[in-house]
């Protein structure tokens, strides 16, 4: 009988750890035993479990389940794909149900049915690993395209030379290039792919946050610090860690990175020890570091650290040959999502997306192609379904509105981009301008293509 993984029981019963382990012997290749849940984030930046077997109950005197539901969500927050089984009493079953709609994938109540308990965990793991099957198909269909450009063929080879290494690597380019996934891309060529890239966005983490959240905190730091908790550094231990829009990082932060940086170590906040990671570092950003240096907007050495080897992504206007057959690779995708027969694009609606200046780049044609699949109901994508807006160049636009905006989306798009400019890129001063959160400029950046 072929063993099925690994996996962890968290139980602070030391009789139940001993007779759990014996009975899942003959059907897991390992079994790793904690009775406290304490040490359970740091086991899992080490091993590599098919499941885990989780009490819901761990201090003396509390039966709420709550430490349960606490730890549940941690795991999911490292491995979202991992399955949990919950461990749990009898009365508490409305809890495991409760369990089960936040992310695990089963439970099995005390006193338990040998069983019943052998059959539900293997049942768990061969559930991953279908998942994993699946999701490893999703990733060859939706893989970097390298397109047929001198510019991207040249940048593919690059990327073949570094992945390899373990030297820090800055993307830039436009928003919409595809900088994410140019990432993932050199994340699975390297000796680190065995472990899941930890992917952070600086600019969407609040300055009060930074800290918690890239270096973790301990119990009691400050208010709602209920226990202790890593932070996205420990996360990305033994693998990659991705900063994406590096530069929206304030000036005053961007010492602290520098540190860890050159320390290889971090301090969580609350605590006075130093934790050692092992990171391979990937940044991005679609804005010209070297100016905000001179402008002192960004450090100098923080820029040297980050910057060992710089690959820049073309817009996607600048390789028209690419336009099409990410076009199809779209309309295939898209079709099969909504469950549409496979379209053709017809020759007039091709010259026209070649035509377009996709100031959006490839993000901007994945969305006409979905909107176009969506409201497409024969077998040809025509030109009539792409309303493409016309837009002219951001990095060429004037800085009034102007009166020729056809629509409200374009209105506040000129007006971002005038605040945008007007700021100097300072997010928070744009928000305060414009009288929205930093959250809500951010996000209608991303939708705009800023």
């Amino acid at each position: 009988m072929k063993k099925s993984g690994n996996i962890i029981i968290v139980d602070d019963n030391r009789g139940v750890l001993t007779a759990v382990q014996m009975l899942l012997k003959p059907y897991f290749e390992k079994i790793i035993t904690l009775d406290s849940p304490i040490t359970l984030t740091s086991v899992l930046r080490k091993e590599t479990p098919a499941i885990v077997l989780l009490d819901m109950n761990f201090t003396s005197g509390i039966n709420n389940g709550n430490e349960g539901l606490y730890w549940l969500h941690e795991i999911k927050r490292l491995h979202p794909s991992l399955p949990v089984v919950l461990f749990t009493a009898y009365g508490d079953i409305d809890l495991a149900v409760r369990g089960i709609k936040e992310g695990a994938t089963d439970f099995v109540v005390k006193p338990w049915d040998n069983r019943k308990l052998v059959e539900t965990l293997l049942n768990a793991a061969q559930s991953s690993d279908n998942k994993k099957g699946k999701q490893n198909t999703a990733l060859m269909t939706s893989s970097m395209y390298w397109g047929k450009s001198a510019a991207m063929q040249q940048l593919r080879s690059l990327v073949e030379k570094v992945s390899t290494t373990d030297a820090n690597i800055l993307i830039t380019g436009e928003n919409g290039t595809g900088k994410e996934m140019l990432a993932r891309e050199i994340h699975s060529l390297s000796s680190r792919c065995h472990k899941e890239m930890i992917a952070v966005d600086m600019g969407a983490i609040t300055e009060s946050l930074f800290e918690s959240e890239l270096f973790g905190h301990i119990k009691g730091s400050f208010t709602d610090a209920y226990t202790d908790r890593p932070g996205k550094f420990e996360a990305a231990d033994h693998s990659t860690l991705f900063l994406d829009e590096i530069g929206n990082l304030p000036y005053h932060l961007q010492a602290k990175l520098l540190t860890v940086l050159q320390r290889r170590s971090i301090v969580r906040v609350g605590s006075n020890q130093s934790i050692p990671v092992d990171i391979r570092l990937i940044c991005a950003t679609n804005r010209n570091l070297n100016e905000m240096v001179q402008d002192n907007k960004f450090r100098e050495d923080l820029l040297y650290r980050i910057n060992t080897i710089h690959l820049e992504i073309p817009p996607l206007r600048e390789r028209p040959e690419d336009i099409l057959p990410l076009a199809e690779r779209f309309i295939a995708r898209f079709c099969k999502q909504y469950d549409k027969p496979l379209s053709a694009l017809s020759d007039v609606a091709g010259t026209k997306l070649k035509a377009h200046p996709w100031y959006g780049n490839i993000r901007e044609l994945e969305h006409a192609i979905e909107k176009a699949v969506i409201i497409c109901d024969t077998r040809e994508l025509t030109p009539e379904l792409f309303q493409l807006p016309k837009r002219t160049d951001p990095s060429r636009a004037e800085n009034n509105i102007g009166t020729e905006a056809a629509t409200l989306e374009e209105m506040e798009r000129k007006m971002i981009q005038k605040a945008l400019n007007a700021c100097n890129g300072n997010l928070s001063a744009v928000a305060a301008q414009l009288g929205i959160t930093r959250q809500t400029l951010y996000n209608k950046m991303k939708k705009f293509g800023l």
